[in-house]
This record gives structure tokens, sequence and C-alpha cells, in this order.
């Protein structure tokens, strides 16, 4: 099923091949089983799937989307390669397959949401943050090397833009260059001291793109690039930093805000602490108190080299199962 789903292309906006993959097969599953699966619009193309088996109380939820570039599907005697192959669809084939194994032992009362645009904005999980079923327990599946995250980074998001007008390269005196208005604000949000925390570890700022000009003699009237914040606190001291240290010399649009988070552990799973940005802050608490784990490395995700170990998949597909039985068992006991 992992390689299945890798050699099915579904970068951000492009879900909806995957997303028909498994609505056919849960509502297959679920109509064998006495539960049931459905579809949950996004846009007229895009869609998450969720599938119930009773009145969920634990819910094990990942993302169908992947980041480019896409490239299928191949394996070895140890690993399965491709985009997506630990970020996250084997995380999909290893949830679906715990599903199998709860279904076959009788358990009930736990679902199963995949949702589209995690990569980019959380479109998917917005949407399912506006209907959610009940649960008391959130699982969340990313690669974090088969441990319990006790806490993830957030993200903000941004595009930097700067304008300025054209002239002839021979005379620029006569322009105003965008390009080194927007060189100038990125030199000093570089130079922002950004905090620290004792549990989730510095704050980061990464420049990903930058764009701009329209020919080296002509002086660039437009100029952008792309920022992604790595948070561990307040959102607001680092968004307020940011835009002092840039000033008038760039437009600053936000583009996303997620929170740090913090999670609980679990009785006998090793734990970790992990820098990347999940679904969680949209989805919790709507669907419930939120725990992370998942198989595979985050080290590998968003490379030409995703891949994820068979042994450590195959295990993952025992440990989602048995913390949905625990944290079912956690409930009764809070209802007894």
């Amino acid at each position: 099923m992992t390689r299945e789903l890798v050699d099915l292309e579904s970068i951000t906006e492009n879900e909806k091949q995957v997303g028909e993959y498994l609505l056919h097969y849960l509502s297959g599953l679920a109509a064998g089983s006495d539960g049931k699966a459905e579809a949950m619009t996004v846009t007229p193309e895009r869609f998450n799937v969720y599938a119930e088996w009773g009145a969920p109380v634990v819910v094990l939820s990942t993302h169908m989307d992947t980041v480019p570039p896409f490239f299928v599907s191949s394996e070895d005697e140890e690993h399965i390669y491709g985009r997506g192959a630990c970020d996250a669809k084997g995380i999909i084939a290893a949830m679906i397959a715990a599903a199998e194994r709860l279904i076959e032992s009788g358990t009930r009362n736990f679902g199963l949401l995949f949702v589209v645009g995690e990569e980019r904005n959380s479109a998917g999980a917005e949407v399912a943050s506006r209907s959610p079923r009940g649960a008391r327990y959130l699982i969340n599946g990313e690669p974090t090397e088969s441990k319990v995250a006790l806490g993830s980074k957030g993200i903000l998001r941004y595009e930097i833009v700067a304008t300025g007008k054209m002239a002839h390269s021979a005379y620029p005196e006569l322009g105003e260059s965008a390009i080194e208005k927007l060189l100038d604000a990125l030199e000093t949000i570089r130079r922002v001291k950004l905090p620290d925390d004792p549990v989730l570890g510095k704050t980061t700022l990464n420049i990903g793109t930058i764009s701009g000009g329209r020919a080296p003699n002509i002086i660039p009237d437009a100029a952008k690039a792309e920022l992604a914040v790595r948070l561990v606190s307040d959102a607001r001291k680092v968004d307020q930093a940011l835009r002092a240290a840039i000033a008038d010399r760039a437009e600053v649009k936000e583009i996303l805000t997620l929170p740090a988070m913090h999670f609980s552990a679990l009785d006998g799973f090793p734990t970790s602490v992990v820098a990347f940005t999940t679904d969680i802050p949209v989805l919790a608490p709507a669907w419930g108190e939120p725990f992370l784990f998942g198989p595979g490395s985050i080290h590998v995700a968003h490379t030409t080299e995703e891949k994820i170990a068979k042994r450590e998949l195959l295990a993952a597909v025992d440990t989602y199962a048995q913390m949905t039985r625990m944290l079912l068992s956690r409930a009764e006991a809070y209802h007894a």
C-alpha cells in the first residue's frame, strides 16, 4: 500500500487521485465492518477522507499531500523509497493496517482522518476543524523516528515584497531598485535576535525563495522573498521584531501562522522533540487531545533521498493499534 500511494502523485493541490484511492479503499473496509467512510470537501477538486467505526473516541490522522518534486517508489531489502515514503504515505498505510487489525479484534469507537494541504497552509485541517466528530484523542502521524513527540515548533510564513521604479541600468539614478531594498530588508532580519525555549530549542529563520527583476539592464521595479520562521514561543513577539527590523524597506505579508505546541507523553513509549510543524494546532482541540507519533525520519523527508525502513513501518502498525487501545481504555476509565 505504501508503494501504491507513493506512485500516485499528490503534490499539494493535486491530492485528488490519492483521495479517490483512499475513499474507495476505506469505503470497502467500512462496508464490510459496520463502519462508514466519507469525503469532506475542501475545494471542488480536493477533499479530506474520513472513516469511523462506532462513535469515535480516538482518531488517527495524517496528510495526503507531499512537497515537490514527485518521484516514484522503489525498494530494496530494507527500505521503500519515493516522495511521501515517510512524509506521510507510509504513515497512512500503517494507520490503515492498524485499523484493520483493530477491526479484526472487535475494537470499536475509533476513526481515520486523512487531510489535504498540510505541506502548504493546512487547508484540509481547517475544514476538518469545523466538522469535529466528538473524538477525545487525536493521534497525528508525522515522521518522529517512532518516538512520541513532547513538542513541535510552530511556523510563521511570510512574503516580503519590495517595490521600486524601472529605469535604464546605465542611469540608475533615474530608477529605484526593488532588489536592493529587498536585500537590505533581508539583511536586517538576519540580524534579529530570536527567542529560545528550554524544550523546543532555538527559533530558526529560513529565506526559502527570492525572485524579482526583469533583465540585467533594467533597474528592477519588483522583488519578493518567501520566509519560514520556526517558532518556539509567542508568534506575536517574533512578528513584531521582524516587522520593526524591515520597517519601510518592504511590505510584509503574513501567509500562515501556527503556534508551537507541547504534548503529553504516553507511558512506555520513548519520547523526542521535533522542530517541524504539523496540522495539530489547527485540528486540536476540536479533534481531541493530541499525540504526535510516526515511523521514519524527518531528516530524509523533503529530500531526493526520502525513504522509510520496512521494519519500522511494520512496527508502527502495532504501535498505532496499541496507542489506540491505550487511549480507549483511558477514556473508559475517565468515564467510569
